[in-house]
């Protein structure tokens, strides 16, 4: 069937209450030129891996998509750039990895990540998007340290979903809530994948979600270190959202500027018994955040 006549029969379908349409994710579109002083330049980012750590696990491709926007509107523009590499990591790639992703040590062998061609098309960016910075900034840096200055945001984070009635923030739910589909589990569509999400409006509101995303992502984040807090408040902390550093002995939880005050007088009566206690107030900007390098600590009495 040609692609008029499927989209005839797809446009007749989806005027039905009792129908949803999903498209194939158009990576070839071209998007119009944005005009004005606001207008800056972002990254999405993803990486495949040979597994989820780190410290011992390596890059085994890495996809950037450069793309203009408007500071003020979060409106999306054109892609100015792609670059997607493997890397050959120098380990077996873990069968379970090649599972999920496809790449195989043979596709790798030899490979190497171009690093002047991603310098350039880092150059004027001010921010780097991923899916799952925790996960994706980390192993970056790791492999190339040189760009450990940038800003990072994070779509999965650092956009509210579940408040606007989306109950899954994976992309590839998102990007079937959002009316299309792609072939997954490669960095560079999952780039192109998560450009056409925050590309499109946030829930009712006449904002993308890269606009919520960069609002949020400006702000300064804290991690409230609930230090010398009795053993027997451990069930308490933990239905609170606190999670436990087990290399420092400490209970932490992450949560915006905002809400530091509430926070502490909680830890006062709920932790400490109402007595004076000290803990430590980290506190993280766009250039730190998700980037496993510590930020900013104070000591604050509660």
């Amino acid at each position: 069937m040609a692609k008029t006549a499927a989209e005839t029969l797809a446009v007749a379908l989806e005027a039905h209450a009792d129908y949803r349409v999903l498209r194939r994710l158009d990576v070839a579109r071209k998007w119009p030129a944005l005009t004005g002083a606001d207008v800056s330049q972002a990254v999405v980012l993803d990486t495949e891996t040979t597994g989820l750590d780190p410290a011992t696990d390596k890059v085994i491709e890495l996809a950037l998509v450069k793309f203009e926007y408007s500071r003020a509107t979060g409106e999306v523009g054109r892609v100015l750039g792609v670059y997607d590499g493997l890397d050959d990591p120098g380990i077996p790639i873990p069968p379970d990895s090649t599972a999920l992703h496809g790449i195989t040590d043979e596709m790798v062998r030899g490979q190497q990540l171009d690093e002047s061609a991603i310098e350039r098309l880092l150059d004027g960016v001010g921010i780097v998007i991923a899916h799952n910075a925790g996960f994706d900034r980390p192993f970056v840096e790791r492999r190339l340290p040189g760009i450990a200055s940038l800003a990072w945001g994070c779509s999965l984070r650092e956009v509210p979903w579940e408040s606007v009635g989306i109950g899954s923030a994976k992309l590839e739910y998102l990007a079937y809530r959002y009316g299309f589909f792609f072939d997954a589990h490669r960095a560079e569509i999952d780039c192109q994948a998560l450009l056409e999400v925050l590309r499109r409006p946030f829930g009712e509101t006449r904002e993308t979600a890269l606009k919520v995303l960069l609002a949020l992502a400006r702000e300064p984040s804290l991690r409230i270190w609930a230090t010398g807090s009795p053993f027997e408040t451990k069930d308490v902390l933990k239905a609170r959202g606190y999670r436990w550093e087990a290399d420092r002995k400490v209970w932490y939880r992450d949560l915006g500027a905002a809400d530091q005050e509430a926070e502490l007088a909680w830890l006062k009566e709920a932790v400490y018994s109402g007595k004076n206690a000290g803990v430590e107030v980290e506190t993280f900007d766009a250039r730190t955040r998700y980037s496993g390098r510590g930020g900013k600590k104070e000591n604050v009495s509660v």
